[in-house]
């Protein structure tokens, strides 16, 4: 299964560092039941980009509660065994949860498939959505349409041996 595991820059740094995505329990996003009922579409790939995309949302929450870090969402796609994922956090009818699963145990980065990180010229409209993610969390129309501002710039793809030079 294809996970994608949200993180700061500050984060990818620490797993590269430990070489590992952890500690476990960890957050993630993938293609799950709730998920495919919800974007109504048959399409793996499209599926798969929805989850890459609640991922990035992951990033910008952990953004908002880490004003240091700089203000870049990062993904990390991952391969991963079925049951390593737990799907326990997609409860209820909640639809910023769909998608939402948890891995049990610390994934080796060496497993990751690719790394997802905004550009440079990303950081203003990402800076502006993450500062505006709790209002638009609270139902705010024009928050809310800043936090879809950073939507508008799509993740780059980068390989794993690439870590390096993007820290």
């Amino acid at each position: 299964m294809r996970v994608y595991v949200p993180l700061t820059l500050h984060g990818l740094a620490e797993a590269h560092k430990a070489g590992q995505l952890g500690p476990a329990p960890l957050d993630a996003y993938a293609v799950t039941p709730a998920l495919r009922e919800w974007y109504v579409s048959d399409d793996i790939e499209e599926l798969e980009y929805a989850a890459l995309g609640r991922a990035a949302l992951g990033s910008l929450r952990q953004l908002a509660a880490e004003p240091a870090a700089p203000r870049r969402r990062v993904v990390v796609a991952v391969d991963v065994p079925d049951g390593a994922v737990s799907a326990e956090a997609e409860r209820g009818l909640d639809q910023s949860e769909f998608g939402a699963v948890r891995l049990r145990e610390p994934v080796p980065l060496k497993k990751a498939a690719a790394v997802h990180v905004d550009s440079g010229d990303a950081e203003e409209d990402v800076a502006a959505a993450a500062a505006a993610l709790g209002a638009a969390d609270r139902g705010d129309d024009d928050a809310q349409f800043t936090v879809d501002g950073a939507e508008d710039h799509e993740l780059l793809w980068f390989g794993v041996q690439e870590i390096p030079n993007l820290l």
